[in-house]
């Protein structure tokens, strides 16, 4: 039987309804303007209704410019939004929520701590005890094989390690909700690969709830549940995919699959008319 990976029927950004809990992250009409140079004001997202459920792992992708990134600002609460209203946690957002987890595309290690220490600082942030931290970084540098870079400082790494110190970072402090802006986007092709599966055999062990933004579509699609298409400026929401793809599911070896490729397929093209019609 053919899967179904057309655009949900629900409307654009809202998952269908069904029994269940609450979703982890509900955005209701939010819209933001910033100020220009001129006095002016510029809107850069406006009007978005998003749901991400409990456990589900979402993807944003869209031209640059579509504001992707600013909206996973406003969901953190590091940016407020103009209109509208966030509620993670059932708790709306006016300020970043607890147990919520950033990683950025630029990994922002401390410079002068090492990778062990650096884990350390998001133990202390949770409040893990002291006399449990030992194991817990050891854990951590098994798990993202960094145990012979446990001494290193980020200036000794390469761009990969890093990101994998990063990731070790933000599991460390144990968020309940991941929000990654372009984690890897800085990476060769194949440190992505690699990366990218380490990031769903972890995912698949926990299944935190994640809002991934990528401008690589096959990445969206070999990770997700779900891939939001946003438009823009103003960011809007054009249109949603489910992926029905079989989890768990290898990162490198799911690209081989028809199913993937037509996915992509839709995606690069409902993105492309918009480029068009620019």
């Amino acid at each position: 039987m053919e899967r179904d990976m057309r655009a949900a029927s629900a409307p654009p950004g809202e998952s269908p309804a069904v029994a269940g809990p609450p979703p982890r992250v509900r955005v209701v009409g939010v819209s933001k303007t910033y100020p220009t140079p001129d006095g002016g004001s510029a809107r850069v997202i406006e009007n978005v209704d998003l749901t991400l459920a409990e456990g589900e792992f979402l993807a944003i992708v869209g031209p640059s410019g579509c504001g992707k990134s600013t909206l996973l600002r406003l969901i953190s609460g590091l940016v407020p939004v103009s209109d509208g209203r966030i509620v993670v946690a059932g708790e709306e957002v006016i300020a970043p929520p607890p147990r919520v987890g950033f990683m950025f595309q630029r990994d922002t290690l401390l410079p002068w701590a090492s990778v062990s220490a650096n884990i350390a600082v998001a133990l202390e942030l949770n409040g893990t005890p002291a006399a449990e931290r030992p194991a817990r970084i050891a854990a951590l540098l098994k798990l993202l094989g960094l145990e012979r870079y446990a001494d290193y400082r980020p200036s000794a790494l390469s761009g990969g390690m890093r990101q994998r110190a990063a990731l070790g970072r933000l599991l460390a402090y144990g968020p309940e909700l991941y929000l990654m802006d372009e984690p890897f986007g800085a990476l060769d092709a194949m440190t992505k690969m690699i990366l990218g599966r380490e990031l769903l055999r972890i995912w698949s062990q926990d299944a935190k709830s994640v809002v991934f933004v990528t401008h690589d579509i096959e990445e969206a699609v070999g990770l997700s549940d779900r891939v939001v298409v946003m438009e823009g400026p103003p960011g809007r929401i054009k249109s949603e995919y489910r992926i029905d793809l079989p989890r768990p599911r290898d990162f490198r070896e799911v690209r081989l699959l028809p199913e993937f490729r037509d996915v992509c397929e839709r995606i690069w093209r409902d993105i492309g008319r918009h480029a068009e019609a620019e």
